[in-house]
């Protein structure tokens, strides 16, 4: 081969590994993508009912790459003309919707632009569904820890595994302020003594006592559960759409906390996970397998208690 005829394939070959490359991005950000959708996955029982399944293996844990997703469905719910009502649950196992991911750099979230109510990303998509004039319902089966409990609480109706469901506000333990609204929500479902219980000890509250307190609305036996929700949701969705809207929109002048009370807290929480204590806290909890270990996942009251218990030893 003559070195024209080398230079002319190698220019060929080296044309087409371009190409290749030049459609090999379009395909992985396609594919990134559609697994990001997946994490909230929409399915259209009817026109007027709607099912948002939380799909983020191992263990639902909400994070940056999140927003996108979430957002897309709320713009939906805001949009579709014919929807009525939407029910939230998890196809995971022990998990409804955890806490946020610390593995990733904060700036990840910190840069984000903020949403349409002017509000960061999460505490917009929070307020926009309490504002939506479609009913929101979630189904907890499993642990609904920090984000899936602001999810939870941001929602218009709650309804619990009795024997599944474990809701908490879990950040005290681990030295920070949570930041998707529960000091601003949670007052106004289970007054100012059981808010302060439920946000400064920390704890796992499970199906039972969640009823109790109003942080759901009922407890059910879990064999109960998705067919009651069912059949709520879809009697719901049977009614009038505009009379739907109208009574929630004057239910939400009477609840709501203002928006700006939702935005503090995630100016708090950005703040507080900075601090010392929190990052030596997290650290400890990342290292003992925190986002790996599902019994850490599991049983975060008792492992956050112990980190603190080793920190104060240490001092």
């Amino acid at each position: 081969m003559t070195i024209a005829r080398k230079v002319s394939a190698a220019l060929a070959l080296a044309s087409l590994a371009i190409t290749g490359a030049a459609e090999a991005k379009p395909k992985a950000a396609a594919t990134a993508q559609a697994a990001e959708s997946e994490q909230f996955r929409i399915t259209k029982v009817t026109p007027a009912y709607w099912r948002v399944t939380i799909d983020k293996p191992p263990f639902n844990i909400y994070g940056p790459d999140s927003m996108a997703p979430l957002n897309r469905v709320i713009t939906a719910i805001e949009n579709d003309p014919a929807l009525k009502v939407v029910v939230f649950d998890s196809a995971i196992p022990g998990f409804f919707l955890t806490h946020y991911d610390f593995s990733v750099p904060l700036d990840q979230t910190t840069s984000m632009p903020p949403g349409p109510t002017g509000l960061p990303q999460l505490p917009d998509m929070l307020v926009r569904l309490s504002k939506a004039p479609v009913v929101s319902i979630v189904s907890i089966r499993g642990r609904a820890t920090g984000v899936g409990s602001e999810l939870s609480l941001a929602s218009d109706m709650r309804f619990a595994s009795r024997e599944k469901a474990i809701l908490s506000q879990f950040e005290i333990g681990a030295g920070f302020v949570p930041g998707g609204g529960p000091m601003a929500r949670l007052p106004r479902l289970v007054g100012r003594g059981r808010a302060l219980e439920i946000l400064l000890s920390g704890n796992d509250i499970d199906g039972e006592l969640a009823e109790r307190y109003g942080y759901v609305n009922r407890a059910l036996p879990d064999a109960e559960l998705d067919g009651f929700v069912d059949g709520l949701a879809r009697r719901i969705a049977s009614f009038d759409k505009q009379s739907i809207g109208q009574i929630k929109a004057l239910v939400n002048q009477a609840s709501l906390p203002p928006d700006d009370a939702i935005g503090a807290e995630w100016a708090a929480f950005l703040e507080s996970v900075q601090r010392p204590a929190a990052q030596e806290l997290i650290g400890q909890l990342m290292r003992a397998g925190l986002q790996k270990n599902a019994d850490i996942e599991t049983n975060l009251a008792k492992y956050t208690g112990e980190a603190n218990v080793q920190r104060n030893a240490g001092q």
